[in-house]
């Protein structure tokens, strides 16, 4: 469906939110710039509405030096991520109402775009063109959060550039195998280049050893940054890993460890944004091991859980922005006793923690039901009890340790406003989504109808309402109980060392050890250039100076000897040149 579609309606929409970003730079402060971030995201989705009619669209082809590109591609795959990716930038401007700046206006949009571009784009040129966008216009957001942000974001930068380098590097190898066809679809790992393709979605999607770039960047960028940066990144990672990698074995593996290593991590650290982000890898992992299975029931489950995790993540991460913006910090040692003074954001963010840890009548209790469920139908007896164990965990440091050390625990005395409307009402809707969306009088239809693959699964029934029930009333008994004997892990003030023990510790120390060895071999390689540089000189002046050698008697003929050699010799370079 490509001749029936208007000109315009062949344009990706992701293309006129990343204008709208280029457009607000020039704007000046006032309602314009923010009318302009509203209205964007809403107009992109309008344009997917009007072009998407069930059946694969395929427009915007050119061909440039030999390549064939199809900048857009709507399927039942790609239009779930852009309708969400829309809805996330409607949000996320209106959280972002009270901020005046433009660089987070800016860059947003353009961020906002390029993730919608990228789900949306049918080549893998287009979409490494929108992989590398995602990663150059989200920095500046990791910026925005101080002189503290600064080394973040150049890790970040340089790690998200990479993964688009190995990225652009298979996806070549991959079209060359295919006689130059850059179309991106099912890749696997026996294709050439599918190993590359999947270490560099790996790295965007939080693979275990490549996940720290989160809890490095994402606690440390500017309030609404963070919250703008929960919602594209990974989510653009999983709809890639969907798109080229269904039923790949190693990806349950994969993703069940994501699922349960953040657990440990996110129990004993105090900043509660990084708990949010290990939390984000522990949804993850959800996801992948569900791309991993690959049957429908799984792939259904990974696209409705893609959808309420952006929801609910991004309500989390909000509600926690609400706090710094009042009190200045999440450190939970230094929080307690909220509900006081912020009851509204208590009770949205009660609704994002149960929404989480998958409690009946809100989000992800339907949709990570699926994933479970279709690891049993495989018989996948191992990854079904990993993904149990994660469950339960995201229970304990989501579901209850954020709200519990935010709002509840011991009183920190602060005194302070409720967020601003904007706050809230962005909050708001994202805890009506978690609602609705899970809502058993008609509510998960909804979800289902944006699903790729028709189903009938009844996540209601007794059998799961109670088992899920006993498992997060086990996971309540088990932290009351803990904190009530004083065996909970304490909150420390120092920040939790993963994976960047790597580059900040060892690293760090190797290029110290590199610095001092080199130091060292300069100076002892000067010491030598200046022996040498005096016992030439030495040399020289023996030669020629007035006492030296080639100023003793000498034969006369030996000059005309000398000179006719030379002479003899360029004679001959001279003849052979000619020739």
């Amino acid at each position: 469906m490509t001749d029936a579609l208007p000109l315009l309606a062949q344009i990706n929409p992701g293309l006129w939110v990343i204008l709208a970003g280029l457009l607000a730079a020039l704007l000046p402060v006032g309602p314009a710039r923010k009318a302009l971030a509203i209205a964007a995201p809403l107009f992109a989705a309008v344009m997917i509405f009007d072009i998407y009619d069930s059946t694969e669209v395929l427009a915007g082809q050119f061909e440039i030096m030999g390549v064939e590109l199809t900048t857009l591609r709507i399927d039942n795959l790609s239009v779930v991520w852009g309708y969400l990716f829309c809805l996330a930038g409607l949000i996320n401007a209106i959280y972002a109402l009270h901020e005046d700046s433009w660089i987070t206006d800016s860059s947003a949009l353009v961020y906002t775009g390029a993730a919608i571009a990228g789900v949306l784009s049918g080549d893998m040129l287009s979409l490494f063109l929108f992989w590398e966008l995602t990663a150059i216009s989200s920095v500046f957001l990791v910026w925005q959060g101080g002189d503290r942000a600064y080394h973040a974001g150049i890790r970040y930068l340089v790690i998200q550039v990479l993964s688009g380098v190995l990225l652009l590097a298979g996806a070549v190898m991959f079209a060359n195998s295919r006689g130059g066809d850059f179309m991106f679809d099912y890749v696997g790992l026996d294709a050439p280049g599918g190993w590359l393709l999947l270490i560099a979605m790996g790295i965007k999607a939080g693979f275990p050893m490549l996940h720290m770039w989160m809890q490095d960047a994402y606690p440390k960028a500017s309030i609404t940054g963070t919250v703008i940066l929960a919602s594209f990144t990974t989510k653009f990672a999983i709809y890639a890993l969907a798109r080229a990698f269904p039923g790949t074995d190693i990806l349950i593996w994969i993703g069940c460890i994501m699922t349960m290593f953040p657990v440990f991590f996110a129990v004993v650290e105090n900043d509660l944004r990084r708990v949010l982000a290990y939390s984000l890898n522990n949804q993850l992992g959800f996801m992948v091991a569900g791309i991993g299975i690959g049957t429908t029931l799984a792939m259904n489950g990974v696209v409705g859980q893609v959808f309420v995790h952006v929801i609910f993540k991004g309500l989390l991460f909000m509600s926690i922005g609400a706090v710094i913006y009042r009190t200045g910090t999440a450190k939970a040692s230094e929080l307690g006793g909220l509900f006081r003074s912020m009851p509204y954001t208590t009770v949205l963010c009660l609704i994002g923690a149960g929404s989480i840890a998958a409690f009946p009548l809100l989000a992800a209790f339907v949709t990570k039901a699926m994933i479970l469920s279709a690891a049993l139908e495989e018989h996948l007896w191992v990854p079904f009890a990993m993904m149990l164990f994660a469950s339960a965990g995201v229970m304990e440091h989501s579901g209850i340790k954020v709200p519990h050390f935010t709002f509840f625990a011991h009183d920190s005395g602060r005194r302070v406003r409720e967020a601003p409307w904007n706050m809230l009402l962005a909050m708001s809707l994202a805890a009506l989504l978690c609602i609705v969306l899970a809502w058993p009088w008609g509510g998960y239809e909804l979800l289902y109808s944006i699903m790729p693959y028709p189903t009938d699964y009844k996540p209601y029934t007794w059998d799961h309402v109670v088992f899920q029930m006993q498992l997060l009333f086990a996971a309540i008994f088990a932290f009351t109980l803990l904190k009530r004997f004083r065996l909970y892990p304490a909150e420390r003030r120092a920040e939790i060392v993963d994976m960047d023990i790597l580059y900040r510790k060892i690293g760090r120390g190797a290029a110290v050890w590199a610095d001092a060895v080199w130091t060292r071999l300069s100076a002892r390689m000067s010491l030598g250039r200046g022996k040498a540089a005096r016992r030439l000189g030495r040399r020289l002046y023996q030669a020629f100076s007035p006492a030296g050698a080639l100023s003793h008697a000498a034969p006369s003929g030996l000059a005309s000897v000398m000179t006719v050699t030379v002479l003899a010799l360029v004679l001959v370079f001279a003849y052979v040149a000619g020739r």
